[in-house]
């Protein structure tokens, strides 16, 4: 899942929307999978945040659709050791697999690790796909100027998200540098996997206290402390693919409360 929160430039519909309209239904969705303990309701949702990636796809093809299987598969593997986790501790119910003479796997076991997967699947996916269509110049502007929100604490707001594709960019660097002296890194022992990475976190650490000291000096200079909501000259303006979308939000957040 590599630079998953990258703008992905285009000009679908999503791209088109207003930045806060965005992040709102996406909240609306992630509050309806916690919502919902409906197995096919939640498998709906899922649905809904493929067929978005695909809306937002573009007629350019920016690669949305793709980021969107990519997350999936992601989401996926890290569901698996969730999933075994709940099916080993959860004794309650009935035992459909035996495991031995005082141990097995119980029917409620395996309804909350399916449950598990699905939740934070379906919770997942719509923030990552439309932060993807969201430039966070806008985002910043829109939360200053619409909620009020002071210009610095917007700025660090969408400076971490900015950071994360950067920081994961620099992991994988230091890795490939690793590799190229002939570390091994495709071991199938997960515990020396995680002993091998932990101590990169260091050089990985050391490198992102100069980006932010950088991008502080870079900020000051450009008048950081004189921003206000008055200083983006760019109007946003609710539109009806915008009404159309947060109905979209409303109904599923409405339905997995009825259901």
């Amino acid at each position: 899942m590599k630079g998953f929160l990258d703008y992905l430039d285009s000009d679908s519909v999503l791209h088109k929307m207003h930045p806060l309209v965005k992040i709102f239904v996406s909240f609306l969705i992630c509050a309806a999978a916690f919502c919902s303990s409906n197995f096919y309701y939640l498998a709906g949702i899922i649905v809904l945040d493929i067929l978005i990636g695909v809306v937002g796809n573009g007629k350019n093809n920016c690669g949305l659709f793709k980021r969107t299987l990519g997350l999936l598969n992601g989401l996926f593997k890290m569901s698996i050791f969730l999933f075994v986790l709940q099916i080993l501790v959860i004794r309650r119910g009935n035992i459909v697999i035996p495991m031995g003479p005082k141990f097995g796997i119980t029917d409620e076991g395996l309804k909350t690790g399916l449950l598990i997967i699905l939740r934070l699947t379906a919770a997942t996916l719509p923030l990552s796909i439309l932060i993807s269509v969201t430039n966070l110049n806008d985002l910043s502007n829109t939360l200053v100027q619409v909620l009020h929100i002071p210009y610095k604490y917007a700025f660090t707001f969408t400076s971490a998200i900015r950071f994360i594709p950067v920081f994961s960019a620099e992991m994988s660097g230091i890795i490939e540098s690793q590799k190229a002296r002939g570390v091994d890194f495709e071991i199938k022992n997960p515990f020396k996997k995680l002993g091998m990475i932990v101590p990169l976190c260091f050089p990985l650490l050391i490198s992102s206290v100069r980006k932010i000291e950088s991008t502080a000096t870079a900020a000051e200079l450009r008048g950081f402390y004189l921003r206000t909501g008055k200083s983006c000259s760019k109007v946003y303006k609710i539109h009806f693919s915008d009404c159309v979308f947060i109905l979209i939000g409303a109904a599923v957040l409405a339905g997995s409360i009825i259901l």
